[in-house]
């Protein structure tokens, strides 16, 4: 039998950066174990152009995706995983998601907020893309290891 693949969703504020780096990550890196998502409590309508320049030197095109609220998924998905990743979104996200399966909180700087020249704040936008990219790895191998041990 196949194993329905557990849902993991990720909320920031406004869905256009962070979550959706993270969501793409995990795609990418356990999309056969992982159905990915994400979400925001204000969602922006669109992604930064500086978030698809900088995933996009990854080879991964967020030109599809779009910027979506948590509405969408209210009420309508159980998420085995709810992880924020900021606090904005972890003070107002709605109980209904923290009261879901397993909540973890990884705090990012927005991308959202940076300043200085394009090439500085494409600069600490791809150090954003690293820890983001790191922190879902590091997540996958700890979910791995905690199926080893159970």
């Amino acid at each position: 039998t196949i194993m329905t693949r557990p849902k993991v969703l990720f909320l920031c504020t406004g869905n256009s950066a962070r979550s959706q780096m993270a969501e793409a990550f995990l795609r990418v890196y356990a999309g056969d174990q992982y159905q990915a998502y994400s979400a925001g409590i204000e969602p922006k309508g669109h992604i930064l152009p500086d978030v698809l320049t900088v995933m996009k030197e990854r080879g991964l095109d967020l030109s599809n995706q779009r910027s979506k609220g948590v509405e969408e998924y209210l009420g309508k998905m159980h998420f085995a995983y709810v992880i924020t990743v900021c606090g904005d979104a972890e003070k107002n996200c709605p109980t209904v998601f923290l009261n879901m399966g397993q909540h973890e909180h990884w705090p990012f700087n927005d991308p959202a907020k940076f300043e200085g020249s394009d090439d500085e704040r494409l600069q600490r936008v791809r150090d954003v893309r690293d820890q983001i990219d790191q922190r879902v790895r590091q997540w996958i191998e700890e979910q791995d290891k905690e199926f080893e041990v159970s």
